[in-house]
């Protein structure tokens, strides 16, 4: 990378490494030089994603007075990075953050299995539960009735059906936040919304902020698109975001979009409050950054006593920062394609005057079905059985992890489809390799950061419960164990597991 798009104070890196020291040394273990353990710990940052990759790093006199350590300590470790290919520096432009050449991101591990395998793969790579029966074949019922009169037109509704984009708006209004049914935008799915509004508002080299980590499909649909990424790093567990970090990203890189998973944060499974989404808001309205909300997850909150905050759109009551993505795919099914977009109604006519170029518009026969569901009630059922189902699988595999992987640390989330799990050291994409050699398939922690963070992490979907969630925690630990001795992933051969 040629440049560097944030920065990290020197206080700020001071108190992340000084948290790594406080982690006890086994007996017998001889310290490493001052200059060694302090690169270790930089790259170690950097691999997990506590330190972007190309964060302009503090100068050398700067670091060496916030750790209290000589200058000669900094240089010698800041020496030793550059030579690793975790630094690059250019002389009136400082030293900024890098992952080596040679370590592409994990290609596999999200894309579905194809049915002839799922008898002798276990599949964590997609967050996608099974459709919530009797209410798919109950909608396309309800669907099919109500199709005769949209066959004697055209069929093409680039904005989306007139009823459907009636009761969304409906649904927010409902939720107290005002809403006509021409701020919104029916697309094919919330891919196809944030693609559209990648499109129209950040051309080829804008900068778009992103949780650090975040959506792995997004953040490759971005880069495709020739976005340059700006990653901000999450706070620890599952505390949401970092405001601060929020805040100077915005003012120093000024990019023109941000993109965040407010509700149930996808991998980590974090939960903003009130504070975070009113202090987001502000900040990106002061730097002029359109921020895109993903609601996803909103309705998936699996324990009683959650109490959801009000959505980001709230705290816009003008419209011009912004714009709401939501979706049936995770609430409901992700074979129903339908997602959309709320915004002001400019910005839902610019959207759909540019959809001409693109998919036309979003079929009939789902949105119908999605109508229906809203319509007559069956909405809210179908999510309750979603939501049954993932608490179930969620809780099986929390336990099933803790018993077969002590080492691994997370925080359970409160909501949402996935587990984010700190691998105790190990590679995860030397796990996913593994797994899928002993029959179970996993994303490993790169693909959801920018340019090959979070190597030490792997994303749990709560896809798989009973015992199922069981033998996944014991192939996942076969895979940690050749990873761990670093034998053969191809030692083990997958074992065939009938559910």
């Amino acid at each position: 990378m040629a440049q560097w798009t944030s920065a990290v104070g020197a206080a700020q890196l001071a108190r992340q490494l000084q948290a790594q020291q406080q982690k006890p040394i086994g007996p017998g273990t001889r310290r490493p030089p001052a200059y060694r353990a302090l690169a270790d710990g930089i790259r170690l940052l950097v691999l997990e994603g506590r330190v972007p990759v190309a964060a302009r790093l503090p100068a050398e006199r700067e670091l060496a007075l916030g750790l209290s350590v000589s200058r000669t300590t900094v240089a010698a470790a800041y020496e030793a990075l550059r030579a690793e290919g975790f630094l690059e520096s250019r002389r009136g432009a400082g030293s900024w953050t890098a992952v080596p050449a040679g370590n592409p991101l994990p290609a596999r591990g999200l894309e579905p299995l194809p049915p002839e395998s799922l008898g002798s793969m276990i599949d964590l790579g997609c967050a996608s539960l099974p459709a919530p029966e009797p209410w798919l074949t109950r909608a396309v019922q309800g669907a099919l009735e109500e199709l005769p009169p949209y066959a004697h037109t055209h069929g093409d509704y680039p904005a989306g059906l007139p009823a459907l984009r009636q009761m969304i708006a409906d649904r927010y209004t409902e939720r107290g936040i005002a809403t006509m049914p021409e701020q919104i935008m029916v697309t094919t799915g919330a891919m196809g919304a944030i693609d559209a509004i990648c499109h129209l508002f950040a051309g080829r080299g804008e900068r778009i902020a992103v949780e650090s980590p975040s959506y792995a499909n997004i953040l490759q649909l971005m880069r495709e698109a020739g976005a340059r990424l700006v990653p901000v790093a999450m706070e620890e567990g599952i505390g949401g975001w970092d405001m601060n970090r929020w805040r100077h990203v915005l003012r120093d890189a000024a990019p023109r979009l941000a993109y965040v998973v407010a509700d149930f944060h996808n991998p980590t499974g974090a939960l903003a409050d009130e504070n975070q989404r009113r202090a987001l808001v502000d900040a990106a309205r002061s730097a002029g950054t359109v921020l895109v909300v993903d609601e996803t997850m909103n309705e998936l909150h699996l324990d009683d006593d959650v109490e959801m905050p009000r959505r980001v759109c709230a705290f816009d009551p003008a419209g011009s920062t912004v714009l709401t993505v939501g979706s049936a795919s995770k609430a409901f099914w992700a074979g129903m394609r339908i997602g959309w977009v709320r915004a002001a109604p400019d910005v839902i006519r610019s959207l759909v005057s540019a959809r001409a170029y693109a998919d036309m518009g979003t079929p009939v026969l789902e949105q119908l079905a999605i109508n229906w569901l809203m319509r007559t009630g069956g909405w809210e059922e179908a999510v309750e059985i979603r939501r049954g189902q993932a608490r179930e699988n969620r809780d099986a595999l929390v336990a099933a992890v803790r018993r077969e992987l002590p080492g691994w640390e997370f925080e359970v989330p409160r909501g949402g489809l996935t587990l984010w799990v700190r691998t105790g050291g190990l590679s995860g994409s030397r796990l996913a390799v593994a797994g899928e050699r002993v029959g179970v398939r996993v994303p490993s922690g790169p693909r959801f950061g920018v340019d090959g963070a979070f190597e030490g992490y792997v994303r749990l979907p709560f896809t798989v419960g009973g015992p199922v969630a069981d033998e996944a925690a014991v192939r996942l630990a076969a895979a940690a164990r050749l990873v761990g001795s670093g034998a053969s992933a191809g030692a083990e051969a997958p074992r065939t597991f009938v559910a």
